[in-house]
């Protein structure tokens, strides 16, 4: 029962789901957790304006997030199964060698490298979950595997506050002990995975159904401006605050109260949507941040806290749903669909981080948490009008029916 958990509808190989979990803490703490942490840092260390200093956000989420539908369209036909130790790898000693960068240039490379390794790592844990689960269970696994990487996005504002802003930037040169042993963990479960990846090979042309190309377009721009709304927190709380004489240290727990709520609303969205229906906690999640988007600048002190962590919990409950509900959306593409939610949408960020940086610089920071109520709001009519579940699941229903009438002419 250590390795599996089963019951009438469902089951889950834990072993496997909660490794594809611990590696996903790992990498998005490298990437989107500590990326947009660090831009005070990269931008004292370098003398950089916001602009600036948001292009290295832009490097770090364009690597993943260009790539990241093009490694799983590309996994979906010929499987590459390396690829999960190698993505986990680069993914924690890119960032850890920018703190060795001697220049600015230096330190994009790095930035880059780390996000071609979560480029990499997506698509393939995804999809590893997506094998180690069944039945009703893959909204639990997907949530189990997606609050792994929220928890890491939480930590990496605490990590920075914590570890290197006492350190300096020289301190994520540690991070290299943390790429060995990610390696070390996929590399425990790659023959396993190896055979997944093949038996899923060997069934795709038992796959039922067909792909909702409108409605993974609509789910797209969904998870971009949830993206937005997460980056606009995480990466520019610090600047903001900084106007009210607060410590970046301080901005930091912020930050940290914002994703760890979201982290935990991941943990609660899936099971959830599991009872309920993706679609109706996608919009759920959607609707209910919008007050909390409009209040973020409006409140200091205790009420910050709150409402920071109302918008977390809201807006982020829907990670976990969204890799589900698309892979419904693209049944025939798995490993695109986990490119598409995990890599494009949410690594689509790093675009905003840019826009937003450039807004800052023309038109003051404050104008980016102004913004930020609009966000919610167009991503909850693109929700509403997303197919329902009960839609999908009957197109799959018809699609069965047609291909035995063939069997049996």
């Amino acid at each position: 029962m250590a390795n599996e958990i089963t019951a009438s509808s469902r089951s889950i190989r834990s072993g496997a789901v909660w490794t594809f979990s611990a590696t996903h803490l790992m990498n998005d703490l490298m990437t989107t957790g500590m990326v947009p942490a660090l831009l005070p840092v990269f931008k004292s260390a370098f003398h950089l304006s916001y602009a600036e200093a948001s292009l290295v956000v832009l490097f770090s989420y364009l690597t993943s997030s260009v790539l990241q539908p093009f490694f799983g369209a590309l996994t979906d036909k010929h499987p590459w199964p390396w690829m999960l130790p190698m993505g986990i790898f680069l993914s924690c000693a890119g960032l850890a060698a920018a703190g060795l960068a001697p220049t600015y240039v230096w330190l994009t490379v790095a930035i880059c490298i780390s996000g071609l390794g979560s480029g990499a790592f997506h698509p393939e844990a995804s999809r590893g979950t997506h094998l180690a689960s069944s039945g009703r269970a893959k909204g639990l696994a997907q949530s189990i595997f997606q609050v792994g990487g929220n928890s890491g996005q939480a930590l990496g504002p605490l990590v920075v506050s914590l570890f290197i802003l006492p350190l300096g930037r020289r301190g994520l040169t540690w991070f290299f002990i943390l790429a060995l042993l990610g390696l070390f963990l996929t590399l425990r479960i790659l023959p396993w995975y190896k055979k997944g990846t093949l038996q899923e090979r060997s069934n795709r042309k038992s796959i039922v159904g067909e792909n909702h190309v409108i409605g993974m377009v609509m789910m797209v721009w969904v998870i971009i401006l949830r993206s937005w709304c997460q980056i606009g927190v995480a990466g520019f709380l610090p600047f903001y605050f900084d106007k009210f004489h607060v410590p970046v240290r301080i901005s930091e727990l912020y930050e940290f109260v914002f994703l760890a709520a979201g982290a935990l609303g991941t943990f609660l969205g899936g099971p959830l949507s599991d009872r309920f229906g993706k679609k109706t906690l996608l919009v759920a999640s959607m609707v209910l941040a919008i007050p909390f988007a409009f209040l973020v600048p409006h409140v200091r002190g205790f009420w910050a806290v709150l409402v920071l962590f109302g918008f977390g919990l809201s807006v982020l409950s829907s990670f976990a749903v969204t890799v589900v509900y698309a892979q419904r959306l693209l049944p025939r593409s798995v490993g695109l669909a986990s490119g598409l939610t995990i890599g494009f949408g949410v690594g689509a960020g790093g675009i905003g981080a840019f826009f937003l940086g450039t807004l800052a610089d023309t038109l003051g920071v404050s104008k980016v948490f102004y913004l930020l109520g609009f966000l919610p709001l167009i991503a909850a009519i693109l929700s509403i009008l997303l197919p329902s579940d009960r839609k999908l699941e009957a197109q799959a229903a018809a699609m069965a029916i047609h291909g035995e009438n063939e069997n049996t002419n």
